[in-house]
């Protein structure tokens, strides 16, 4: 019966929800990547933009520094053949199109013999454009790799020529500033040629579209009407030698075919259409290639658009890879990601006022009490409140203890001590302040109510007890904070002293009974002091500077403190500049 009684936890757990941690929503991967993508880019907004812009300056520069290409058409339809009329036939024997047909004619357009024919009959040989341009500075580079990775004994690799292959003489290396055989200069003339010819069928039907680009128009023109002036004349050419080899063929019939071979042989030297009809060139002329009025390529604002966005992803990529390899701290939220416990408050910069960037480090950190307003006063007022409800277990009349360490010197701990002490005292409650930076806050001002002041290691070394220990009370930022230096004018006693002795736990419990207490511990990374020091804390607070302290650093506080006994509670960021 009395396994089915509740337990005390199970009955609490009705009233009041113990596990606050939110389950994660499985659906909302990608929501969750695209929202971080877009807090990143709001984040780094003024990079993004400048790449973006670099990208779009550097697209539109080399899209304008590039030549123009002109593109030129020409069109053929393709008919059933006819065949070589001899006597007694009436010519009804034409034979009927298929796919089959198409791709031939295709193949026959595109053969190296019709080209070569072309590429003769207009003398493109001679043409600027087909001939060997200077080496561009991708070339340059790939080269001097090439030569870079070349064979180290011999000292001479294989040099590459102006079509990109390598050149095999059996004597020497063929090199950019050696001009080239006659053979190889037509061989890659013709072979640029054969690049910029292109023939393509549109779609399922039996047009032939034959295109040429150049920089120049006429010269694009030309081309394409001499290449389908040369595929007429092929096909009329072969049934002319057919007609010449039969015995019946009639006269009419063979001049006929000669005039027209005459007229695609002399339209295919001018770069035009032939002057007669070509009813034997089984195709059918529909559209003659003209001059181009406007340049193919390149496209300025493509070009232009694809450089903003390869700006845009290279902008994306650099801050991607500098979040992977910058592990300083930036926010709370990042920081809580990485180190698994709550941040507890961001203070922001306490001279970012102009009027405040004069005097000494405790006069600027003093804007609490001359501008209560400011937003450095609400971040340390939101930060006491969160360090009471963190400390709210073991709070009691005798008030409580607060450590605040850092990895090193300079990130703000005395600083952090002395506003809150300020709060503090101006809340009602006492306060004592152990600081293990005396050097950076100057209390007493020099003033005449300025007691003399000892240290909590000269303390420890004379042996002194906790009513024997001299607070410093200066009346200026200090006023009504009794303070007390960590480390003495001594290095030897500094040296010897052992802050885990129980005299500092009765210096430290003498200074509870009359109100809260603040340690400013020294840097984590430079001594083992702060670990001693710790475990006399409630609580510990661990700061990290903005921009200068690492997550590794923070995580290594963390892990030195807690291995030293310390309740460490949170951290906290501090956004003033060094």
């Amino acid at each position: 019966m009395t396994q089915n009684n509740p337990s005390l936890l199970e009955r609490s757990s009705r009233l009041w929800r113990l596990d606050d941690t939110p389950a994660d929503n499985p659906n909302e991967g990608p929501v969750a990547l695209l929202r971080s993508m877009c807090a990143l880019a709001l984040q780094h907004k003024t990079k993004l933009i400048l790449c973006t812009a670099v990208g779009i300056g550097l697209a539109a520069f080399h899209a304008h520094s590039l030549p123009r290409i002109y593109t030129a058409t020409a069109t053929l339809l393709l008919e059933p053949r006819r065949p070589t009329l001899a006597s007694g036939q009436d010519g009804s024997g034409a034979q009927n199109l298929d796919l089959n047909r198409a791709d031939s004619e295709l193949q026959i357009i595109r053969s190296e013999r019709l080209l070569s024919a072309v590429f003769d009959s207009l003398n493109l040989e001679a043409s600027a454009e087909l001939g060997p341009q200077p080496p561009r500075m991708l070339d340059l580079v790939v080269s001097n790799v090439r030569r870079i990775f070349s064979e180290p004994g011999t000292g001479t690799g294989a040099a590459t020529s102006e079509t990109g292959k390598t050149a095999r003489s059996d004597g020497a290396v063929a090199t950019n500033n050696i001009e080239p055989p006659a053979t190889n200069a037509r061989q890659a003339a013709f072979q640029s040629f054969a690049r910029r010819l292109d023939v393509r069928r549109v779609g399922q039907s039996y047009v032939m579209e034959i295109s040429y680009s150049s920089s120049d128009p006429v010269l694009a023109a030309r081309v394409a009407n001499a290449a389908v002036s040369g595929y007429i004349l092929q096909a009329v050419s072969f049934k002319a030698e057919m007609a010449q080899a039969g015995t019946e063929v009639l006269q009419w019939r063979l001049d006929a075919l000669a005039s027209q071979v005459d007229a695609a042989t002399d339209a295919m030297k001018q770069g035009k259409l032939p002057a007669i009809p070509t009813p034997d060139g089984d195709a059918r002329i529909i559209g003659a290639a003209l001059p181009p009025l406007s340049p193919s390529a390149p496209r300025p604002s493509l070009i232009t658009a694809l450089g903003g966005v390869l700006g845009l992803l290279a902008g994306f990529s650099m801050i991607a890879l500098n979040l992977a390899l910058d592990r300083k701290v930036r926010n709370a939220k990042d920081l809580m990601r990485d180190t698994g416990i709550p941040c507890l408050g961001t203070l922001p910069d306490a001279a970012s006022r102009v009027d405040l960037r004069r005097g000494s480090h405790n006069r600027r950190s003093s804007v609490i009490v001359n501008l209560p307003g400011s937003a450095y006063a609400v971040a340390i007022r939101d930060l006491r409140t969160s360090i009471e409800i963190a400390c709210s277990a073991i709070r009691n009349e005798r008030g409580i203890v607060i450590a605040v360490a850092g990895w090193e010197t300079g990130t703000g701990v005395s600083t952090l001590c002395l506003s809150l002490a300020q709060f503090i005292s101006r809340s009602g409650r006492y306060t004592t302040l152990f600081n293990a930076e005396m050097g950076q806050i100057d209390l007493s001002d020099d003033g005449p109510d300025a007691l003399p002041t000892t240290s909590l290691a000269d303390a420890l070394v004379a042996d002194m007890r906790p009513e024997q220990v001299i607070f410093g009370n200066g009346r200026g930022d200090g006023d009504g904070i009794a303070v007390l230096p960590i480390h003495s004018e001594n290095a030897l006693t500094n040296l010897y002293v052992d802050f885990r002795d129980r005299r500092v736990a009765r210096i430290v419990e003498a200074a509870r009974a009359r109100g809260d207490v603040l340690l400013g511990l020294p840097s984590v990374g430079g001594s083992t002091d702060a670990q001693a020091l710790a475990i006399h804390a409630d609580a510990v607070l661990i700061v990290a500077s903005a921009g200068r302290t690492t997550t590794e650093q923070v995580n290594d506080t963390l892990q030195q403190l807690r291995r030293s006994g310390a309740n460490v509670i949170g951290t906290v960021i501090n956004r003033a500049k060094a």
